[in-house]
């Protein structure tokens, strides 16, 4: 189910990535939610994602291609706390 209502929860660390369409990403292992923060300043939270993907997420040469690709498979929610 995708859903998109503001969450007020803390975030995890964040991460700069060269990429042309992700700013910072981050991941909460107790939650299992990877975060991407776009390059407009939209943070959103990506629900149930094993830690697996996120790492192949890092080290995706294409961040925005990984995201679109398998990243908006996941169940997401718009996040507090980016700069959009």
């Amino acid at each position: 189910m995708r859903h998109e209502q503001e969450d007020a929860m803390p975030i995890p660390r964040m991460f700069p990535v060269e990429s042309s369409a992700v700013a910072r990403i981050g991941y909460d292992s107790e939650a299992e939610e990877a975060y991407v923060e776009y390059l407009d300043g939209d943070l959103y939270a990506y629900e149930g994602m094993p830690v697996s993907v996120f790492r192949a997420l890092a080290s995706a040469e294409s961040k925005g291609t990984f995201v679109n690709s398998v990243i908006k498979e996941y169940p997401f929610r718009k996040a507090a706390g980016g700069r959009g």
